[in-house]
């Protein structure tokens, strides 16, 4: 159980972006309405379980969390709607990008135009997802040799040491089994959600092309309602230090 993928990488980036700008309460905020359609318990409701640890992680005031669940009777609450666009970039690489929104008719064009103004092209609906695989991801404090058996008397499926962070990958549907048996081993938990994790990653060496998906993330991140960024490139070390000097 071991390996290296760069998934995450998008993510991280993009989570700190969001915290710079002060949009990471808004997106959470809007994941917890959401969630709180299927009830407003969050000991019977572990979708809404992740999501409101997710906004204590992130330091969002226990106010706002209640808040969040009380839009459920909202009617503008009602028109959020979950999305997910897929597409491919420069290079050939695939692209998933979460959205939560209240105007498909406003955030498709703006993805779409995304896409197109950095060499890349929106695609049919299961015509890019098939490359990836939906499963829950947990970030734990302790290392890899820490808790790799804990993981596994859990369920879970890998350990990966990811760019110095451990983190255990489960089946979408043992996310909570998983999570729970690992707080119950004593293990710190510091995020628990669902992601996508490409199969295969493509491999990137020319600069050029590196600087093209990287300025197509940024524009697919600068879309309102946009969440979360996936995809399957892996860009070369060097390159990637070329690009960040």
């Amino acid at each position: 159980m071991s390996g290296h993928s760069k998934w995450s990488t998008i993510k991280r980036q993009k989570e700190l972006k969001d915290a710079q700008r002060g949009a990471v309460f808004t997106k959470i905020a809007n994941a917890i309405a959401i969630a709180a359609r299927s009830g407003t318990d969050p000991d019977t409701n572990f979708a809404l379980r992740l999501e409101i640890d997710r906004a204590k992680a992130a330091n969002m005031p226990q106010a706002n969390i209640q808040r969040a669940i009380n839009r459920v009777a909202d009617k503008n609450a009602a028109d959020l709607q979950e999305v997910l666009y897929e597409g491919y970039g420069p290079g050939g690489v695939a692209i998933l990008v979460s959205v939560t929104t209240d105007n498909i008719n406003r955030t498709y064009p703006e993805v779409r135009l995304a896409f197109s103004k950095h060499g890349g092209n929106i695609a049919e609906k299961g015509s890019v997802a098939f490359q990836f695989d939906h499963k829950g991801a947990i970030q734990v404090k302790q290392s890899v040799d820490d808790v790799l058996l804990k993981a596994i008397e859990a369920g879970a499926d890998d350990v990966i040491d990811e760019s110095g962070s451990t983190i255990i990958y489960t089946d979408n549907k043992m996310l909570a089994q998983v999570r729970d048996g690992l707080r119950n081993s004593s293990v710190d938990i510091i995020s628990a959600e669902l992601v996508y994790v490409p199969k295969q990653l493509v491999k990137i060496t020319e600069q050029e092309t590196a600087g093209k998906i990287m300025r197509l993330v940024s524009a697919l991140e600068d879309v309102d309602g946009v969440n979360d960024i996936y995809s399957n490139y892996d860009i070369d070390d060097e390159v990637m230090d070329r690009l960040n000097s």
